[in-house]
């Protein structure tokens, strides 16, 4: 147990029992009786208590722990000072606990979980038993909650040689837990992650290469190799320098793997389960397919429970229902699950295809007459009722184990009958409806394949020649397959007979939408046809529903949302989602949300185009979807800027959306519908909805800034602005403008985002259009500010304050006024940069904003740090930062930490700096632009140059440099001149 506190013997309290008595040694000593603090005393008095809590409950003898408390340089009452500290202790801990024995003392009788230090040992230890058996994440969390009871330094201001060494050997444990859990980091894939903490650890503890080599791997992994070997030059200089010696073999051998870009230094990818393999006895079961793929976590459900019912200790049988949409495989899953159980039901395997799916399901007696038949009974043995078969069934089933395959199951009515119920028999069921009413099944829903597993399954019926040579064309059928076995096999099967298509060819055949369904058939298979046998089986209303819901783009979509399609109340929809779900038509992603497979989709389509009367039902439903997320997201934005105007300047709607009670519920609603509401919006581009869709993007900026969806956002801006400009609407192509300039602007593209919001302005302008006038004149004063072009920004904000005062939004003209701060300080104007975004944060704090409030303070963070008033300044931003992360504002909350990054620096404090700069490169990581990212990196260069790792400051700075000359930023100048000293 090296480096490992011992660990005293515990006491297990019975029930009932006083409020227990706790220690704390990692961080200041400390006792509690319950929750309350106990006196330790004099700090010599509380080194004995120490000395005695890290001795194993082994007594200490006097002499022992006067060496502990003073050394080789005792006073002269050495001992009389030492029983009167164990006095003073005994009073406070009890006799039974500090007690004197062979003329010394020890503490016994304590209960579990007394001590910190143990706890953490504990902790430890199951850590290590959990990465031992595989369970990484689990291990991974044990070693965090060790490490969260050191409550900073070891024995803080225990005096003695004792507590010196002890607190040494406390701190370099810390260390090792810590080093353990970083590596479990990196090996599940949180490189990035560890970046910032590993910078942060190796500022500290700069001679501590296993840091440095975790750092390392840390920063290859995140792609950043030449800053990785930049670690390795600056521990090479710092060790020669400092000691005199060379880097360890371990730290020189990464090194050459990186350089030579080893594959095994690749994110480590986690093993994958090897399926059970049972096996295979056929009986009265059809054959099983021999090209079955993939499934292994179903067949292993599958066959425990099955094991389980044919088990000697098995007490009941045992039912499993599958349940899936047509073509997903439940019947060839359960058939291959039934041939490996085979062996276990020694006494027979029965089959059956009920033929639930279509108009005239098999009859449950005349089912019974078959088993029963198939069991020995003598066709004159078998009675004429449904009740007299089944009670017959079940007594030639007594005592036997026979395993009963029901496949193709209507209803749960239809399966009663023929379950064996008695003990060692099982039944498999295979059905398109979950069977919630039938009592005591297992259910299962069975999705479609994964990608892997789909592409295995075309490999093994088209060859392995012909998918190697174009793999990423089988890839696209097999997505265009919706990786639906059915599809997969069907398309295969056709692609295998003939000779002269290649991969591609069928790829380009399934890539047309309206064609693909046509295509999935081949002899008596067919997709459509599966699917036909479901929506026949629809009731009016379940297929309305069916064929409206399909319309929507989204991936999935919300029980509001349904509800406007459907023009329903929402328990009526939901009852209505509900049985479609029960039907394997629809899927139920999360509750209140339902989604289709694509190939359903197309389906649903297709009937819609088919089926829907009148035809202009189509596009009301659709226009009723815009309206719900149009009125919704309106809501929100209210919420959110209470006082701004944009909400007064919106299209009318037809239809109402949902209203908040509160923010949070807002955000929760506005972020979980943005894929759908995107979609949605791209889906309305058309002349009778674009307004509103332009406007409904409008409404939702919060999506672009926060980073979360931005390249989405920015897409559906595109095509809107494509679309007004079409159609000639100059009202519409200003708003669509603006919004494209204002998503361009978050992701760093200025140029043209420039040239969007000159055209928004000029078009606006023209359509006598107020509100985008003063948004583009908001933002083009941003990107001139942006591009050092001051004289153009202050002009254009100051238009921007005055156009938004001038339409009554007061709200709205906080924002220039924080912009015009930061111009101020650009410009060398510190004073009236507080003084400016003073009067923004004022505006926003008046009104109530919360989330611009935090926009003020990051702005007024910004003029405080650069007026030298640095604690006010991290004290705005760090109010900033949080404000932006429980607004799930990621680009807001990279930028506060680079923000806090830069006033860390001007407070000469560069370890603190690097570490805020490396999280902002992770927040950031894939939004905000190259722009931004070449910002941050030029302020970590900086923080790393003040904690010694000029290496990787270089890196950072080159790579920065880079971004700038690329994009022309006139940042590069800044960049060159920080180079320019260290290539010399």
């Amino acid at each position: 147990m090296d480096g490992v506190p011992r660990v005293p013997k515990q006491w297990r309290p019975g029930p009932e029992e006083p409020a227990a008595l706790r220690f704390s040694v990692l961080g200041p000593v400390r006792a509690w009786l319950g929750d309350d603090p106990l006196p330790a005393g004099s700090p010599q008095q509380r080194a004995l208590l120490a000395a005695l809590l890290l001795r194993d409950g082994r007594t200490a003898t006097a002499s022992e722990l006067i060496d502990a408390l003073w050394g080789d340089e005792p006073p002269s009452q050495a001992l009389a000072a030492l029983r009167t500290y164990a006095s003073r202790l005994r009073k406070t801990l009890g006799a039974e606990v500090l007690v004197s024995e062979s003329g010394g003392y020890a503490i016994r009788s304590l209960r579990e979980g007394a001590l910190d230090h143990v706890n953490a040992q504990e902790l430890a230890a199951d850590a290590e038993k959990a990465r031992a058996a595989g369970d990484l994440s689990r291990a991974r969390d044990l070693l965090r909650d060790a490490l969260a009871l050191w409550d900073g330094e070891p024995l803080a201001s225990i005096p003695g040689p004792y507590a010196e060494t002890q607190r040494a050997r406390l701190e370099e444990w810390r260390l090792q837990l810590l080093e353990s859990c970083l590596d479990m980091d990196l090996e599940q894939g949180f490189h990035a992650e560890a970046v910032s903490e590993l910078t942060a650890l190796t500022a500290a503890h700069p001679l501590r290469e296993r840091l440095r080599e975790l750092l390392m791997l840390a920063l290859y992994r995140s792609g950043r190799q030449a800053e990785a070997l930049a670690v390795y030059a600056d521990t090479r200089r710092l060790l020669a320098d400092e000691l005199g010696v060379d880097p360890r073999q371990g730290l020189k051998e990464l090194q050459q793997r990186i350089l030579q870009a080893d594959p095994g230094l690749a994110e480590p990818s986690a093993p994958k389960a090897e399926p059970v393999v049972a096996l295979v006895r056929p009986a009265q079961l059809p054959a099983t397919v021999t090209d079955f793929t993939g499934r292994a976590s179903f067949v292993q459900e599958l066959s425990d429970v099955l094991a389980a019912a044919s088990s000697e200790e098995g007490r009941v049988m045992a039912v499993s229902a599958l349940a899936g949409i047509g073509g997903v495989g439940k019947t060839t899953l359960a058939v291959h699950v039934a041939h490996q159980a085979r062996g276990a039901f020694p006494d027979g395997q029965l089959y059956v295809d009920l033929q639930g799916a279509g108009s005239r399901a098999a009859e449950p007696e005349t089912v019974l007459g078959a088993f029963l038949r198939a069991l020995g009974t003598a066709d004159s043995a078998i009675p004429d009722s449904l009740e007299e078969r089944s009670a017959l069934y079940r007594s030639v089933l007594d005592g036997r184990r026979v395993l009963v395959l029901l496949d193709n199951a209507r209803d749960a009515a239809q399966v009663r009958p023929l379950l064996p119920g008695t003990e060692g028999c099982a039944a498999l069921v295979t059905s398109r409806i979950r069977m919630v009413d039938l009592a005591g099944a297992h259910l299962v829903d069975l999705d479609v394949m994964s990608p892997e597993e789909a592409l295995q399954l075309f490999t093994k019926i088209v060859g392995e020649e012909r998918v190697a040579s174009e793999r990423e064309a089988a890839l696209d059928v097999v997505a265009a397959c919706g990786f639906l076995p059915l599809a997969i096999r069907i398309a295969a099967s056709r692609l295998a007979a003939r000779r002269t298509w290649t991969v591609s060819v069928l790829a380009a055949k399934l890539g047309d939408e309206r064609r693909r369904l046509d295509e999935l058939q081949a002899g008596d298979l067919a997709v459509k046809a599966t699917f036909e046998l479901g929506y026949g089986q629809l009731e009016p209303a379940q297929a309305r529903a069916f064929r409206l819901l399909g319309l929507a783009d989204g991936p999935d979509i919300s029980l509001a949302a349904a509800a406007a399609v459907l023009d329903l109340p929402a328990e009526a929809t939901e009852d209505l989602l509900e049985s479609l779900v029960d039907t394997s038509l629809l899927e139920s992603a999360a509750p209140g949300r339902y989604r289709y497979h694509d190939l359903v989709r197309l389906y649903a389509r297709a009937c819609a185009e088919r089926d829907e009367q009148p035809p202009s039902e189509r596009a009301a439903a659709m226009s009723r979807l815009l309206d719900f997320y149009l009125s919704t997201a309106a809501g929100v934005y209210a919420i959110e800027r209470p006082g701004d105007r944009l909400v007064d300047h919106l299209e009318p709607t037809a239809h109402t959306g949902l209203t908040f009670e509160d923010r949070q519920a807002s955000w929760d609603w506005l972020y979980a519908e943005a894929v759908p509401l995107l979609a949605c919006v791209r889906q309305s581009a058309g002349a009778p909805m674009l307004r509103r869709a332009i406007d409904l993007l409008w409404a939702a900026v919060d999506l672009a800034e926060s980073g979360a969806n931005s390249k989405e956002y920015e897409a559906a801006a595109t095509a809107l602005r494509d679309a007004a400009r079409e159609t000639s609407d100059t009202h519409a192509e200003g708003r669509a403008r603006v919004v494209l300039s204002n998503a361009l602007l978050f992701s760093g593209v200025f140029d043209q985002a420039y040239r969007e919001a000159k055209e928004a302005l000029r078009l606006a302008e023209a359509s006598k259009d107020p509100l985008p006038c003063c948004w583009a004149a908001n933002i083009l004063g941003s990107i001139a500010f942006y591009q050092k072009r001051y004289t153009d920004a202050e002009a254009y904000f100051s238009r921007a304050v005055e156009e938004f005062r001038g339409c009554g939004d007061l709200a709205g003209s906080a924002s220039p006024l924080c912009n015009l701060s930061r111009l101020h300080l650009a410009t060398g104007r510190a004073d009236s940069a507080v003084v400016l975004a003073g009067q923004g944060t004022e505006i926003y704090e008046t009104l109530g904003h919360s989330l611009r409030v935090a926009n003020g303070r990051y702005a007024l963070g910004m003029a405080l740090g650069k007026s030298g008033r640095h604690i006010d300044a991290t004290a705005e931003l760090e109010e900033a930062l949080r404000v932006f992360r429980d607004s799930r504002q990621r680009l807001w909350e990279g930028m506060a930490l680079c923000r806090l990054a830069e006033v860390d620096l001007e407070a000469r404090k560069p370890a603190r700096a690097a570490s805020n700069a490396e999280m902002a490169l992770t927040v950031l990581r894939g939004i905000g632009g190259e722009w931004r990212r070449g910002n941050v990196l030029t302020v970590l260069g900086k923080a790393l140059l003040g904690i010694g790792h000029s290496g990787r400051a270089q890196v950072c700075w080159r790579e920065a440099l880079q971004i700038y000359e690329k994009l022309g930023s006139p940042e590069a100048a800044e960049v060159r001149g920080l180079l320019t000293p260290i290539a010399v």
